[in-house]
């Protein structure tokens, strides 16, 4: 029997029939002494038709009670709430169209300070403390970041993009004015400690695509003038600035996407020169930095812990502060901290619990939030290490919480995108993997190379080999799991989106392990994606040169060149907007695969880009792909008769 819509809705209820929602927390404040902290909160339903309402809330940081909201729409959305020192707070406000600028006090009493056409993000206050500076994109032609839905391509192309710049607004109220080169898009930066000016990360040209050849530079505040720092061959991330104003340090490695931010840290004087790599050969990798007067630290995924690592300028790494098997996020960085170091604040979860908002010294960090302790988990969580052609591999394996201890069951193995990123522990309750979870599948998670979490070589070592090494670690993870876990290897499923959908396609060609396949957003042909895609810069950094100077390693990896070996039932889906993978790529894909006689299915969905957004689209892709491997698996015995 297919899993039905009505099916999963009735499933995400409580034994009671009332249908429970799960509290949500993002963009983690901290408040200068501690005592406050604040979150952009909504209440998610399971299946809802639309997006949850969102409002600000400030809490109490000992107790978590709630001090203050601040909702001013219906329709608004929040993002970035910053403590000022005087103990007010700060917060960027969607509104349609335009982006309200305001400033709550501890009462929840708001005042704007200015409203513009446009969106802004990754507001830091002036070393005064006078203005505030945010990265301002105005009369924005589409959301900031290459995985929104693209400005639908007609009329002349390529000759305008969006500018996301550093503006000023003073915090007594005012214009917001921009002050870095207008013809630089900026993805990050830091005031130097003086106020002159900013470091800041920055490209010509289009944003969505160019991030990958940002160069580190200097920004005069007063001329707008850019003095670049450096530009290496890597992928920056996180630039800050020492509170003497001497050094600039940032994240540097091999990155795929803007966002999913790893690799070694990096020092260089603010003047200019050659940046140093303080963290050689860590085995784990650097996801986030801060840097105030009581010193530089660091996020860190070390295999399948999450860290906060202390970092010396000069002699790198030291032992982890504090560590856990969990997700943790803050709002810029993952982790908050108050003024004098002594308490740290973030939104933590794992795949068996649900997020809360945690407080505290890193020897006492606890939950202060409950909104969510009602929530049941769904499966048990293990994690799972193995060794392949001398890696060291990790990954996750969820067991639902009703299966059968003796009873052979299929598997779906989940690829994550990227391939520079790494599958963390988030609670599982919506999407597929809850599902998967409800009709009783095993799921597994695996972190190949190319992966984060083993350090830079690890991350490194599937360069130019795409759909090769991490293959084979994938599939000796399964024979990992299979040792320890009643999986029936003959009802093996796989799932992918992005490089995770590449990686759905092209093992379609490669082996007959699976039985059937979900492939989201996948590239099935490099050659021609190379040609359509936005962002057709992430590759030089794997590949070495473009497809037009070396097309060899590119058609190589191509599921296209070996589709005739495909024998696997593939659900294919993709945005109709997505300018990371077009949905050429796919229709490709699919277009080969009918022709070989394999059974297949594409779904376009409208209007959405490289993430599929819309309610609506996301329940009809979640009851299709619990649909397909039920039909090609079949569904697990212990809910068989579901």
């Amino acid at each position: 029997m297919r899993v039905s819509a009505a099916a999963l809705l009735m499933a995400f209820s409580s034994p009671a029939g009332a249908a429970m929602t799960l509290h949500q927390f993002s963009d983690i404040a901290l408040s200068v002494a501690g005592d406050r902290v604040a979150a952009v909160e909504s209440d998610a339903e399971p299946n809802a038709p639309k997006r949850p309402a969102e409002h600000l809330a400030i809490r109490n940081a000992r107790t978590g009670a709630v001090l203050a909201t601040v909702s001013l729409c219906a329709g608004c959305r929040y993002n970035d709430p910053t403590f000022l020192a005087d103990g007010r707070l700060f917060a960027i406000v969607k509104d349609g169209s335009k982006t309200r600028l305001i400033l709550v006090d501890p009462s929840g009493k708001t005042t704007p300070l200015t409203t513009f056409e446009g969106i802004a993000q990754k507001p830091v206050v002036s070393p005064d403390g006078r203005s505030m500076a945010v990265l301002a994109t105005f009369s924005a032609k589409k959301e900031a970041g290459a995985t929104q839905a693209g400005v639908r391509q007609v009329g002349e192309i390529g000759e305008e993009n969006d500018e996301q710049r550093i503006a000023i607004v003073p915090l007594a109220g005012g214009q917001l004015r921009p002050v870095s080169p207008a013809d630089r898009y900026v993805y990050e930066y830091d005031w130097l400690p003086n106020g002159t000016g900013f470091v800041a990360t920055s490209a010509r040209g289009n944003g969505d695509n160019n991030w990958w050849i940002a160069s580190l530079d200097r920004i005069d505040l007063a001329s707008g003038g850019l003095t670049p720092i450096a530009a290496p061959k890597m992928q920056l991330n996180f630039p800050r600035v020492s509170p003497d104003g001497r050094t600039a340090a940032f994240i540097g490695g091999l990155m795929s996407d803007f966002g999913a931010v790893g690799g070694d840290i990096y020092t260089v004087p603010v003047t200019g020169g050659t940046p140093t790599d303080i963290t050689p050969n860590y085995r784990g990798t650097f996801t986030s930095l801060v840097w105030d007067r009581n010193g530089l630290a660091a996020s860190a995924v070390i295999s399948d812990r999450t860290a906060i690592v202390p970092i010396d300028p000069v002699r790198g790494a030291a032992n982890p502060l504090w560590s856990a098997r969990v997700s943790m996020a803050a709002d810029v960085a993952k982790f908050a901290r108050s003024a004098d170091g002594r308490v740290y604040a973030a939104n933590i979860q794992d795949f068996e619990h649900p997020a809360a908002i945690n407080v505290g010294p890193l020897t006492a960090l606890r939950a202060i939030t409950h909104d969510n302790d009602a929530w049941r988990s769904l499966v048990h969580a293990q994690s799972v290490s193995w060794k392949n052609d001398g890696y060291t591999a990790q990954g996750w394996l969820l067991s639902p919480v009703n299966a059968s201890a003796i009873a052979k069951t299929p598997m779906v193995v989940t690829v994550h995108g990227g391939p520079s990123s790494a599958t963390m522990p988030t609670f599982v309750w919506e999407a597929y993997r809850a599902d998967l979870a409800r009709a009783g599948y095993y799921q597994f998670f695996p972190n190949p190379r190319g992966s984060y979490g083993q350090g830079e070589a690890f991350t490194r070592a599937n360069m130019r080999d795409f759909g090769g090494g991490d293959l084979r670690d994938i599939l000796a993870g399964i024979d990992a799991v299979e040792k320890i876990a009643p999986i029936d290897d003959n009802r093996l499923g796989l799932i992918g989106h992005s490089y995770g959908g590449f990686m759905a396609m092209w093992s379609n060609t490669q082996t007959n392990r699976f039985k059937a396949i979900v492939a989201g957003a996948g590239l099935s042909n490099w050659i021609s994606y190379y040609g359509t895609n936005g962002i057709d810069q992430w590759m030089i950094p794997f590949l070495g040169m473009s497809v037009y100077e070396d097309p060899d390693p590119y058609w190589a990896m191509s599921a296209i060149r070996t589709i005739r070996k495909a024998k696997t039932p593939t659900f294919i889906y993709v945005g109709e907007r997505d300018i990371e993978v077009p949905p050429t790529q796919s229709i490709e894909y699919w277009h080969a695969l009918r022709e070989m006689n394999v059974p297949t299915s594409l779904v376009i969905y409208p209007d959405e880009g490289h993430a599929i957004r819309a309610p609506e689209h996301d329940l009809d892709l979640r009851r299709r792909t619990v649909e397909w491997f039920d039909r090609y698996l079949g569904k697990p015995a212990a809910t068989a008769e579901r």
